[in-house]
């Protein structure tokens, strides 16, 4: 039996047979040009197939899932760029190799000289370089992009998988996947996350696993290769547990959010996109908590339309009827680019000009927001939040541009209502001064994903330290209750929206700190539902 450590991405449990994927791209071989030339104009024509393919993916993409849609604008931004098309072309002319070869050399030059580089947009970088080589050589070598599962379901182990392959793959023959690139935020794993599949990052693949018996413990992050009878058996017991606790979950979709002793919690949940509402409305979230507003913004070639913006927030309105539904406004910056708002480059953008600070300084953009925001209040009970906030002034300069945007409308005879408007908590000095600002919002939602790297200075995509960033420091789990102590003195209600929300173990600790709602993605509604019910906050 051979033990391997990964990451995991998404729970689960799955036993069964490895298939390995290679991708067509590693059984290229090179060959002498007989014409650069040619080979040169069959590049060009295999780069305007791919920018066509990805194009069209982007639209079919864009108004259903705006965070898969942008992956595809990345793509095709890089495959359009002079940088690459030179790089490649250069590859021909000196090494006077195949088209297909070339490509596949510039793809394994860049992972090389990128390998040791930690920084996210390098990870996602890499990524789309090699998801426009794979298919470029596709094109060029006549194969196709559709991976034969086979009859049986399987494990699928590989170097990388993009967006497009996984999503192409019949769900019911997957049992898990395993690869050696990627990240818990790589496109990859939100989609196999929206699929519900155990997926394992970190591990390096081998071919020679091709056919053998696997199991893939997505709690852990543990990959297991021919697992002996011991172990084999322990692990038949835990997927049977778990897909008996996953079934009996499903008793919690009607179930009221209160704890044992009768405490009312509100639980909603956190979205990206609209197709996102289906599995909000199927576990029964009280709302919803977090709508990412930004990913609206993403994968296009300029800022959407107020109309545009307005159809998106009124359909989620109708669809949430009295359930509320709370528009974070666009959190864009750092790691979500897009390149019509002509971002300079920062040494660290993380630490930038993003979030509520890009938008005040895009005044045009954020006032296009408010007013379809406030537009659509009119179809359901919608509620608005700013990000990255970290000062009173801020707030000035949102409230000065609220009242006007009010005025613009009453003026013009449009129906809106006066919605309840909150705050992310997600800088160490936003917690120093919650009291201030929980005077003039409803509401503090605390985004323990940014405040945990802020507080402890550490990039949490960065692999390196994977083993050190702990959002349960005690540091952040007293920012809590600071924050929540801050927000009741003023009559505030305060929550939580970050990945710390839907840990069932922090669940108690939460409600006793005075933890007023819980906001977490919708796969996680019903373990933190049953979780708040067994809680029984009159026992010591």
């Amino acid at each position: 039996m051979e033990i391997f450590k990964g990451t995991a991405t998404f729970s689960g449990i799955a036993i069964g047979k490895i298939l390995y994927y290679s991708r067509g791209e590693y059984q290229i071989r090179q060959s002498m040009a007989g014409s650069v030339k040619k080979e040169i104009l069959a590049f060009r024509d295999a780069s305007l197939h791919a920018a066509a393919d990805l194009k069209s993916q982007y639209e079919e993409k864009r108004l259903l899932n705006q965070q898969e849609a942008y992956a595809f604008f990345r793509q095709i931004e890089l495959l359009e760029s002079e940088s690459f098309r030179r790089a490649i072309e250069d590859c021909i002319k000196s090494e006077k190799v195949n088209a297909a070869y070339a490509v596949m050399l510039n793809r394994d030059e860049m992972t090389e000289t990128f390998r040791g580089l930690e920084a996210s947009f390098i990870a996602e970088k890499l990524e789309d370089i090699r998801e426009i080589s794979g298919c470029l050589i596709r094109i060029l070598g006549g194969s196709s992009a559709r991976i034969n599962l086979g009859d049986e379901p399987v494990i699928l182990v590989t170097e990388s998988l993009s967006p497009t392959e996984i999503m192409e793959m019949d769900k019911n023959r997957l049992l898990a996947v395993v690869m050696h690139h990627g990240s818990a935020d790589s496109h990859t794993s939100i989609v196999a996350k929206t699929m519900e599949i155990p997926t394992l990052v970190d591990v390096m693949a081998d071919d020679e696993w091709e056919g053998r018996t696997a199991i893939v413990d997505g709690y852990t992050g543990t990959l297991y290769i021919d697992p002996d009878e011991e172990v084999l058996k322990e692990y038949k017991l835990r997927l049977e547990a778990d897909r008996k606790e996953k079934e009996a979950l499903l008793r919690f979709r009607d179930e009221t959010d209160e704890t044992a002793d009768g405490k009312k919690i509100g639980l909603y949940a956190n979205i990206g996109n609209m197709s996102d509402l289906n599995n909000v409305l199927y576990y029964g979230a009280a709302g919803i908590g977090l709508l990412r507003s930004e990913f609206q913004y993403l994968g296009r070639e300029s800022a959407p339309r107020e109309s545009e913006l307005f159809q998106t927030y009124k359909k989620l309105a109708e669809v949430m009827g009295d359930r509320p539904a709370v528009i974070r406004t666009a959190d864009l910056g750092a790691d979500k680019q897009a390149a019509y708002l002509d971002i300079p480059e920062e040494t660290n953008p993380i630490m930038g000009n993003r979030g509520i600070r890009l938008c005040l300084d895009r005044e045009k953009l954020f006032r296009a927001q408010l007013r379809a925001i406030y537009r659509a209040s009119a179809y359901g009970s919608l509620a608005m939040m700013y990000p990255m906030i970290s000062s009173e002034k801020e707030l000035d300069e949102i409230e000065a541009i609220i009242r006007e945007v009010k005025e613009e409308l009453t003026g013009k005879k449009v129906p809106f209502r006066d919605i309840e408007t909150g705050i992310m908590i997600e800088t160490p000095a936003a917690v120093m001064i919650a009291r201030e600002l929980a005077k003039r919002v409803d509401f503090l939602s605390i985004g323990t994903n940014d405040l945990t790297q802020y507080t402890l200075a550490m990039d949490r995509q960065n692999p390196l330290l994977k083993d050190k960033y702990d959002d349960h420091h005690p540091a952040i789990l007293r920012m809590i209750r600071m924050v929540v102590d801050a927000g009741h003195q003023e009559g505030c209600r305060v929550g939580i929206c970050g990945e710390i929300a839907a840990d069932t173990q922090l669940t108690e600790t939460f409600l006793r700190m005075g933890v007023d709602f819980l906001s977490v993605v919708p796969a996680c509604i019903l373990p933190v539902r049953k979780a708040l019910r067994e809680t029984d906050l009159g026992r010591e």
